[in-house]
Formats: structure tokens, C-alpha cells, sequence
């Protein structure tokens, strides 16, 4: 598949990114040769591949448990702003 500059630049846009025309022109063969792996995984046949291989899987993740920092000058030593005891961070619904 195809894509032009113009795509890669409306792609950054969406994104808040911003690049140069060679950075743009580097990231159009990237994009092209991700859409060249999809459009040959498309012409794979999977008919005979059960989709639910993992479905008796069970989680190996820890379970959650809450810890008190004591420290929190050293938490929040790199924190750009603090109000009290938390963070500020920039507001993100435009």
C-alpha cells in the first residue's frame, strides 16, 4: 500500500507530532513496509488454527498490594509541579 507524504504528516498531526519532510519521508517506507506485512498476512490461510489456544491460560501476574512510600520528596523529586500532596499535570481533553 501506497501512502504519500501528506498521509504521514495528517498521521503526525493526529498524534501532536511533528516532523521534518525527511523524517516524514522515513516514516512513509516504515508505514509502507508494516502495511506490506498486513496485506501478506491477509493471503495466509488459518483455517485449521483454533482461535482459542489460550483460553484455559491462567494469569501469572502478582496480585495488587498496596505499599505506603514514606519518602515522598524522593517520589516526587522529578514532578514538574506539586499541589500539596500530589502531582499537577497538564490537562488533556481539548
Amino acid at each position: 500500500m501506497k501512502i504519500n507524504i501528506e498521509t504521514v504528516h495528517h498521521m503526525a498531526k493526529l498524534a501532536k507530532l511533528k516532523f521534518t519532510d525527511i523524517e516524514a519521508e522515513s516514516c512513509r517506507g516504515e508505514f509502507e513496509k508494516i502495511l506490506t506485512y498486513f496485506e501478506n498476512i491477509e493471503e495466509e490461510d488459518f483455517t485449521g488454527i483454533s482461535l482459542n489456544t489460550f483460553e484455559d491460560s491462567k494469569s501469572v501476574l502478582r496480585k495488587d498490594e498496596m505499599k505506603v512510600f514514606e519518602n515522598k520528596e524522593e517520589l516526587f523529586q522529578n514532578a514538574k509541579g506539586m499541589k500539596e500532596d500530589h502531582m499537577v499535570v497538564p490537562k488533556v481533553i481539548e
